[in-house]
C-alpha cells in the first residue's frame, strides 16, 4: 500500500500546483484587464502578456504528469 499511498500524495501535490497556476493565470489576466481599461498599456501589460503563454504550458505540463500519475494509480 505504500506505493499507492505515494501516488496518491504526488497527485495532491500536482493538483494544489494546478491550483496555484490557475489562480495566478486569472491575476494576470484581471491586471492586465485593468491596464487596458485604464490605458495605460506599458511594460507592465506586455509582459503580462509574455506570462500567459508561459503559463499555459505549465498548466499542461502539469495536466500531463497528473494524467500519468492518475494511470499509474489505475495500474497498482
Amino acid at each position: 500500500m505504500a506505493k499507492i499511498d505515494e501516488v496518491k500524495a504526488r497527485i495532491d501535490w500536482l493538483k494544489e500546483l494546478f491550483k496555484i497556476v490557475v489562480a495566478v493565470m486569472v491575476a494576470d489576466i484581471a491586471g492586465m484587464a485593468k491596464l487596458y481599461l485604464d490605458k495605460t498599456i506599458d511594460e507592465v501589460f506586455y509582459m503580462g502578456g509574455l506570462l500567459l503563454p508561459v503559463l499555459v504550458v505549465v498548466c499542461i505540463v502539469i495536466s500531463r504528469k497528473m494524467e500519468r500519475k492518475m494511470s499509474e494509480l489505475e495500474n497498482l
